[in-house]
């Protein structure tokens, strides 16, 4: 090798890291020292409301695993995380293949039509629920003045009100994900496997469904983590008893004013996404992902 490739390869490589230095700062002062900051508080003793030491201690981890109130509000959350995305799975699958399948010309006006809630703020689409589930809302209006029954039905402030928020919210996440991994599905094997006797149903099960696995898994992804994480709609529609382990996090930081317990339980949802994200990766790759939201 000649001395002018080794300073070119050389020039190269800080070239390289100039343009990657930016990023990288960036992700270490706006993500990773922030959630290095927060682990190193989870180990603080906590005085009272607002006033913490710089005295080690477990008693906060060990609050943690041994209150079963804790555990509650985890199992919870999974259990309403799993539940969004998998209605989302099965109700977002069909509009996902009937707009890769349509020979409607203007294809781009359906997508344009499903990235339209996006438009609106979140949280005036989830206060649009109490609108429609509250004792006045249209539901129940509508089913008193029919006289189909007697007095307005307990639809808001419920467990199946957060649910039904929170797929409002991220079913077209779900739709994104399916279309995007159904667009990159070679026709042409479609057709081989149609012309080797497969009825429709037959090359949808055995061609279109596996080969789109990954853009459901993607979506099942980003939907349970967006509903774990979610505060804002349990909030507004859910009880006190609906509240996720996010608003438990809100509840000991502002409420308590515990920020060593509060920095504690968002160390263990965090920690719990992150091994979610992780089997997922190791399985499937969150590459997927990225190509649903840039859809």
């Amino acid at each position: 090798m000649n001395t002018a490739t080794r300073r070119w390869k050389l020039y190269d490589t800080r070239l390289a890291w100039a343009l990657v230095a930016p990023a990288v700062l960036l992700l270490f002062f706006l993500l990773i020292l922030p959630i290095l900051m927060m682990a190193v508080y989870t180990f603080f003793t906590f005085v009272t409301a607002g006033v913490e030491s710089a005295t080690l201690t477990l008693a906060n981890w060990q609050e943690f695993f041994t209150d079963s109130y804790y555990h509650g509000f985890l199992l919870k959350t999974a259990r309403i995380g799993a539940t969004t995305a998998f209605i989302c799975a099965v109700v977002g699958y069909f509009p996902a293949y009937f707009i890769w399948a349509t020979n409607f010309k203007h294809k781009w006006l359906l997508l344009l039509l499903l990235i339209v809630p996006f438009w609106i703020s979140f949280i005036i689409r989830t206060f649009s629920w109490i609108n429609i589930l509250g004792q006045q809302g249209v539901i129940n209006v509508t089913l008193l003045k029919l006289g189909i029954i007697s007095e307005p039905l307990p639809m808001l402030y419920t467990e199946g009100a957060v649910v039904m928020g929170l797929i409002h919210f991220l079913l077209p996440y779900m739709i994104l994900n399916v279309y995007v991994s159904l667009e990159s599905i070679d026709r042409t094997l479609i057709d081989a496997a149609r012309s080797m006797g497969c009825t429709n149903a037959q090359a949808f099960r055995e061609v279109t469904l596996p080969l789109s696995l990954p853009g459901l898994g993607a979506g099942l992804l980003l939907c349970f983590v967006l509903a774990a994480g979610s505060y804002v709609t349990p909030q507004l529609l859910g009880g006190s008893r609906d509240a996720l382990f996010g608003n438990l996090i809100y509840d000991t930081i502002m409420g308590q004013l515990n920020w060593p317990m509060g920095a504690t339980l968002s160390i263990v949802l965090f920690v719990l996404l992150g091994l979610v994200a992780a089997a997922y990766s190791r399985y499937v790759g969150l590459s997927q992902i990225v190509k649903g939201l840039s859809a």
